[in-house]
């Protein structure tokens, strides 16, 4: 287990609600910032403020270097073969909707996704399917929210030209088998994009081994701030796509008659980037990174089996997803309105989400309107975990 005294890394966590001390279990939705996280983003507005790549002033400069420094740190991270495979866009949403945009599709080709996605990784690919007249297709799950293999292999076939699929599911903390899928999506030649919000986290990520062509990620996700993320792409795609959004920086040369596009990954950066959210992204990485992934992974396995030996207690309680879940905790009381369960458990100080989660098709799947979700990060603690089950059984008793 990580230490408890992690937490002082996140000054916001030292936060009362209602003169309780913060139990926050709401990571899968947003994680805090560290103080080297926060310290980046302050150097950065203190030191550095400047718009970058086309100023030759000090400041220009330095905040250039910043910036394209961040882009490698990131790389390195990823295991990207270039730092160029790197582009920043506002999040995981932005970077899905870029790729929607840009990929070649064809009137009667089909799209493949799964049951298990957030609303980011189906709704821009209904707008595609609707704009050219290609098919979407759906991977079913089963009861326990695991995707039936046996199905995929069904749909996949030489018309499936693009594979949008999440490695973890946000809702029920499913973690699909992402690298075994797409090697059998690539045997039709189909472009695969990997929805990594949810699992940046938690996982070591190699994308050269995971062999998807795209990769999206939000950095909010990984105790970074809001309003910044990557799409990661295999050049030799990216360099035959045209651009999405024009404007400065993705242009080389600009006349009344013509333009020319600026090179990786220039051309998919339009305007005046989140210079202060990559630099703090990369600090969150180097911050993540001095801890260990492997590490992280171990504290967090720990405590989400511990929260559902000891929410299973719960009389009525229904835990959603699979018993090797990573993340997230779904879950629901008989008789007792996922909203009203998390406003109760909230005036005791425990922060959670309650909701559709992003994911009501799912949600039908299951016949329900909403869970509660629990969700976990490396600052999380046993006692938090206590403080939960303790605070779920009151607001039960006290709700039934």
């Amino acid at each position: 287990m990580l230490s408890p005294s992690l937490k002082s890394d996140f000054p916001i966590l030292a936060e009362k609600v209602n003169g309780r001390p913060l139990v926050y279990l709401d990571n899968a939705a947003t994680t805090h910032n560290p103080t080297p996280v926060l310290d980046a983003s302050r150097n950065y507005y203190e030191h550095l403020n400047s718009n970058i790549h086309r100023g030759t002033h000090y400041l220009a400069r330095e905040a250039t270097n910043a910036h394209e420094q961040a882009r490698i740190t990131i790389a390195k991270h990823l295991n990207a073969a270039s730092p160029d495979e790197i582009i920043f866009t506002s999040g995981t949403t932005d970077g899905i909707n870029l790729a929607a945009n840009i990929l070649p599709i064809a009137e009667g080709d089909e799209i493949l996704i799964s049951a298990l996605e957030h609303h980011s990784n189906i709704v821009p690919w209904q707008m595609l399917a609707e704009r050219s007249g290609a098919i979407l297709k759906v991977i079913p799950c089963d009861e326990d929210g695991v995707l039936d293999q046996s199905a995929f292999a069904n749909l996949l076939s030489a018309k499936t030209k693009i594979l949008a699929l999440t490695w973890i599911s946000n809702a029920f903390g499913t973690v699909n088998p992402v690298r075994e899928m797409t090697a059998a999506a690539k045997k039709f030649g189909t472009t695969v994009l990997i929805d990594a919000a949810q699992a940046i986290p938690h996982l070591k990520i190699d994308v050269q081994s995971l062999g998807a062509d795209l990769i999206v990620f939000s950095a909010h996700k990984i105790y970074a701030p809001t309003g910044i993320g990557v799409l990661g792409g295999k050049r030799a795609l990216l360099e035959t796509l045209p651009p999405w959004r024009g404007g400065g920086e993705m242009i080389k040369e600009v006349t009344f008659e013509k333009t020319t596009y600026n090179d990786l990954p220039f051309k998919y950066e339009a305007g005046t980037p989140n210079i202060e959210g990559a630099i703090a992204l990369a600090a969150a990485f180097d911050y993540v990174n001095s801890i260990g992934l492997d590490e992280i992974h171990a504290h967090e396995e720990i405590l989400i089996r511990q929260a559902a030996t000891a929410l299973s207690e719960i009389p009525g309680i229904r835990l959603y997803g699979p018993a090797n879940r990573i993340g997230a905790l779904s879950f629901a009381i008989e008789g007792i309105h996922h909203y009203d369960l998390g406003t109760l458990i909230d005036q005791m100080g425990i922060a959670v989400r309650t909701g559709h989660h992003c994911c009501q098709p799912l949600m039908a799947r299951f016949n329900t309107t909403g869970t509660t979700r629990a969700s976990f990060a490396l600052y999380n603690t046993e006692q938090d975990i206590d403080s939960l089950a303790t605070a779920l059984k009151k607001a039960a008793n006290m709700l039934r």
